[in-house]
């Protein structure tokens, strides 16, 4: 089965990682060109023919400014591809919940195995009955006059 083009759904265009880094970096604000490249660390040439394909699937739109073009997303057109992936936010929530749980577990575990060396460990505060302890002399009778 043949590949369908990356101008026929937003589902296309992002699978490319580079489209995907642009449309995060237009979240934040409208941007001209020229930081985009910047940003992003890619030619020219290569950040136009991007913004093209996310234009022609409607997920960024262009204005012009003077002689500068301004690049902004689309939020309406990001929005599939949000319900989409929120669909599998549950499977997510629940692995997170899952390393969560053993990473909790792991911290009871760690902290009774240190509560129980406490224990039969020696406090600086008591004497280890399997140390000899200095003995005090023994108190002396004193005679009554």
């Amino acid at each position: 089965m043949a590949r369908a083009s990356t101008t026929s759904d937003a589902f296309n265009a992002v699978a490319e990682p580079r489209r995907r880094e642009i449309l995060i970096y237009l979240a934040a604000a409208e941007r001209p060109v020229n930081e985009i490249v910047a940003a992003i660390g890619l030619e020219q040439p290569s950040v136009s023919k991007h913004l093209k394909v996310l234009r022609d699937v409607g997920l960024v739109r262009m204005r012009c400014q003077g002689r500068q073009k301004l690049y902004r997303t689309n939020a309406d057109a990001i929005r599939p591809l949000h319900e989409w992936a929120g669909f599998f936010e549950r499977y997510w929530r629940h692995q997170l919940n899952r390393v969560k749980e053993r990473a909790e577990e792991m911290v009871r575990q760690n902290s009774s195995d240190q509560d129980a060396l406490e224990f039969t460990s020696p406090n600086s505060n008591e004497p280890n009955p399997t140390i000899p302890q200095p003995t005090e002399p023994a108190p002396t009778k004193k005679e009554k006059s």
